[in-house]
């Protein structure tokens, strides 16, 4: 598929860069907060660390605060009956693994901010398609390869539809309209709807 010449440019990554660096330095008390809040109830780590498939299928550690027992992955496979997305994907907005304020920060999306880092260091980029643990990835057949040929995103049409259960096929097809159009206002317009999604539906984002 044809993708938007923006997502190649030196502007998305000057855009990136700026605002990641920017919003870092303005939230970092409530960084601190929350680090803080996960260190007393739960102990450490605070920082959860995946292997995830990004531009090129090059795997890149992703940051997260951490909203789930340690361990908590080696027993996934216990709650895939309760899955609500398509598989090979995996999303369980009442995943019993939480713990803490953990639930709260995933349903509010706080636990994806330490993507930032992601984003300056240049793994990611705040809008394209999200970057799936690579268990998942290998999973997927090769008509999804057209998601690899870009930086993998915070944000995305998909983030912003908050359609809860969906198809593979329509999984495939948020992902490839995000990547058919580009430049600043329409990455505005995502990480906007996304935003306003989040308070007006008051579930878990990602």
């Amino acid at each position: 598929m044809e993708i938007h010449p923006y997502y190649h440019s030196w502007e998305k990554r000057i855009f990136d860069t700026l605002i990641s660096l920017v919003l870092l330095i303005i939230i970092s008390p409530l960084l601190l907060v929350v680090g803080l809040v996960i260190f007393i109830t739960t102990g450490s780590p605070i920082i959860y660390r995946q292997k995830r498939t990004g531009k090129n299928k090059k795997q890149f550690d992703i940051y997260k605060f951490r909203v789930m027992y340690v361990g908590a992955e080696k027993n996934q496979w216990r709650y895939r009956k309760n899955n609500h997305a398509p598989e090979p994907m995996y999303k369980n907005w009442n995943d019993p693994r939480f713990v803490g304020i953990g639930r709260w920060l995933s349903k509010m999306g706080l636990d994806e901010l330490p993507q930032l880092i992601n984003v300056i260091k240049g793994e990611m980029s705040l809008v394209g398609p999200r970057p799936l643990p690579v268990a998942e990835s290998e999973k997927l057949k090769k008509q999804w390869d057209f998601r690899y040929k870009v930086k993998p995103g915070i944000f995305s049409n998909w983030s912003a539809s908050f359609k809860g259960q969906i198809t593979l096929k329509e999984w495939q097809q948020l992902e490839k309209e995000t990547l058919k159009q580009g430049g600043l206002k329409y990455e505005l317009d995502i990480i906007g709807k996304t935003l306003r999604g989040i308070v007006k539906n008051n579930r878990k984002l990602f």
